[in-house]
C-alpha cells in the first residue's frame, strides 16, 4: 500500500557516515548550509573547517564503541561509508573478502541497531544500482527488477547483502530506504574518470569501443544528495519511503563517451574518432586478465566487465523517485559538466604532473 506523498518530517541532528569523503564532504556542506546541526563520521580526517553546527568524529566505521558514541542524540543517519572493492572472481581473497564484508556488511548493521538503540528514527542507506541483475542491457530499468546473482565484484556483493537487511529492517523501531545510485560525478570525484585519464596520460585512449549507442545514467552529486534528502524527509509513519529503495540519476541516459567528451577535450587530449567493436575489445581483455591471473603478467587496462557499461544500454528510470518523492534532478548534465570542469582539469594536470609528463 503506499503511502502519503503529503507526509513528511524534518531531519533533525543528521548524522553522515563517510562524510571526508567524495560524496559525504559534499554532503556535509549541503546539509550545513540548509541550517541542519550535522555530524560527520570518517576515518580520514574532515576537509571542512571548524564551524557552527558541525561536528567531527574521526575513526574507523567497525569500530563498535566509536559508533555507538557516533550516533547518540541523531535523528537521522546518513551512511554513506563503504569501501569499493572492484576485484571479483579468483582476484579475490580471503582479505579482501572478509574487509569488504566488515566495512559493508556488519559495520552497516551496527550502525543501523546501534542508532535504533540511541533513539534514532531515520535510516538512509547508500546502495548502487549494480544491485539489481546486470549483464543484460537494461532500458529505464526500475526497482521491481530482482537482485542480481552475478557478483563480479565485491561492491556489489556487499551492497546487495547489506541493502537487504537494512530494507528489512523498516518499522522495527527505525524507519529505513535505500538510495541507488549510477555513477557517481562532479567536484571531488576520485573515480568516475580516474581510470580514463590514467588511459590519456599512458597514451592509450586511441579509439571509441562499441557503436556510441549504448546509453547509460550517471548521478551528478548534487543531484544524488538532493534524492537523499527527499527520502530522509517522507521516511515518516505512513510516508511513501519507508522500506523503499530508489534509483536516483540525472535523468539522462548518455553514451559514456558523449559525457566524457567535454572532459577529454578540455584537458587538451585529442578526442579519439576511430571506433572498434565492442565485442572485440572485450575477448581481448578477457583473454589479457586470465593471462593476468594465471602467469602473473600486467593487468589489462581496461577490465573485461568494464566494457559492459560501454556497450550495452544500462540506465534506470527515476520514475518511482519521482512518484513517492517529488524528485526531480536539481542540474542536468550539461549544467554538472560546467560546474565540474574545472577540478576535472586540475586532476587530470596533476595526475599528468605525478606521472612525470
Amino acid at each position: 500500500m503506499a503511502g502519503d506523498f503529503n507526509k513528511t518530517t524534518d531531519l533533525g541532528r543528521v548524522l553522515v557516515t563517510g562524510g571526508s569523503g567524495f560524496v559525504g564532504c559534499n554532503f556535509v556542506k549541503t546539509l550545513l548550509a540548509k541550517g541542519y546541526k550535522v555530524r560527520s563520521f570518517d576515518l580520514a580526517p574532515s576537509p571542512l573547517p571548524a564551524q557552527e553546527n558541525l561536528e567531527i568524529i574521526q575513526g574507523n566505521i567497525c569500530d563498535r564503541e566509536l559508533v555507538r558514541r557516533s550516533v547518540q542524540d541523531i535523528d537521522t543517519i546518513f551512511h554513506t561509508a563503504a569501501i569499493i572493492e572492484l576485484k571479483g572472481g579468483s582476484a579475490v581473497t580471503q582479505e579482501y573478502r572478509d574487509r569488504s564484508y566488515a566495512i559493508n556488511v556488519e559495520a552497516t548493521k551496527n550502525l543501523l541497531q546501534a542508532g535504533r538503540a540511541a533513539g534514532a528514527q531515520r535510516f538512509v542507506y547508500t546502495a548502487s544500482n549494480s544491485v539489481v541483475i546486470g549483464g543484460q542491457p537494461i532500458v529505464n530499468g526500475d526497482e521491481t527488477l530482482p537482485y542480481t546473482e552475478r557478483f563480479n565484484d565485491l561492491y556489489t556483493e556487499t551492497k546487495v547483502v547489506a541493502e537487504k537487511w537494512v530494507l528489512e529492517q523498516n518499522g522495527q523501531g527505525i524507519l529505513t530506504c535505500s538510495i541507488r545510485p549510477s555513477g557517481i560525478w562532479g567536484e571531488g570525484d576520485q573515480t568516475m574518470f580516474r581510470h580514463m585519464f590514467n588511459q590519456m596520460i599512458a597514451g592509450l585512449l586511441r579509439a571509441l569501443v562499441g557503436s556510441g549507442k549504448a546509453r547509460l545514467d550517471n548521478s551528478y552529486v548534487h543531484n544524488l544528495i538532493h534524492g537523499h534528502v527527499l527520502a530522509a524527509q517522507h521516511l515518516v509513519e505512513g510516508g511513501t519511503s519507508p522500506g523503499q529503495a530508489y534509483f536516483i540519476n540525472d535523468g539522462e541516459p548518455i553514451n559514456m563517451f558523449d559525457f566524457s567528451r567535454p572532459v577529454v577535450e578540455a584537458v587538451g587530449y585529442p578526442f579519439p574518432k576511430m571506433r572498434v567493436p565492442a565485442a572485440l575489445v572485450k575477448s581481448v581483455m578477457a583473454i589479457w586478465q586470465a593471462l593476468h591471473f594465471k602467469l602473473g603478467i600486467q593487468e589489462p587496462p581496461v577490465p573485461p566487465l568494464a566494457i559492459e557499461r560501454i556497450a550495452i544500454d544500462n540506465f534506470f528510470s527515476i520514475d518511482k523517485a519521482r512518484r513517492d518523492l517529488g524528485y526531480e534532478p536539481l542540474y542536468n548534465t550539461e549544467q554538472g559538466i560546467k560546474a565540474s570542469l574545472p577540478y576535472y582539469v586540475e586532476m587530470y594536470n596533476r595526475m599528468k604532473l605525478a606521472a612525470g609528463k
